[in-house]
């Protein structure tokens, strides 16, 4: 089944792509930022649609930072060659949380509310039942190792 609405994005060197497919608009779709450093220092603000599908792919993995911290559940994928976090993917359960200042349709998104969520009371099993709940599903994640010349 097909889903109505392609979201495409990238990193600004195009080494990490994506493609969020919704059947939901941008005005459909939440709009959230919350009070972690990390979020903070990047200036991330995400969107998810728990019932579409991400697909991810990666020209060259060795230019991409899976960057661990707090509960170590998700890789926050940055481009090591410009620098630009992409997404916070899960996978262990295949699930991701999209940067939405990557997406072409950027501003489309922005017009929404932004809620700004406090996770730190979170306990780990709370945070994961959250994510499972309300993350996108990744359907691909294609990599390619670099080429040596």
């Amino acid at each position: 089944m097909s889903l109505r609405y392609p979201y495409a994005g990238a990193c600004h060197c195009q080494n990490i792509a994506l493609r969020l497919d919704s059947d939901k608009t941008p005005a459909e779709l939440p709009l959230r930022t919350d009070t972690c450093s990390f979020c903070n220092k990047h200036h991330a603000i995400y969107t998810t649609d728990a019932q579409g599908e991400l697909h991810l792919a990666v020209s060259d993995t060795n230019a991409v930072e899976r960057y661990r911290f707090g509960t170590k559940t998700a890789d926050f994928l940055i481009c090591k060659s410009c620098g630009v976090f992409v997404a916070a993917y899960m996978p262990d359960s295949s699930l991701a949380v999209i940067n939405v200042n990557v997406l072409e349709a950027r501003a489309s998104f922005l017009q929404n509310e932004l809620h700004i969520a406090n996770l730190d009371a979170e306990s780990l099993e709370q945070r994961l039942t959250r994510r499972r709940s309300r993350w996108t599903p990744v359907s691909s994640f294609v990599t390619t190792a670099a080429t040596s010349t």
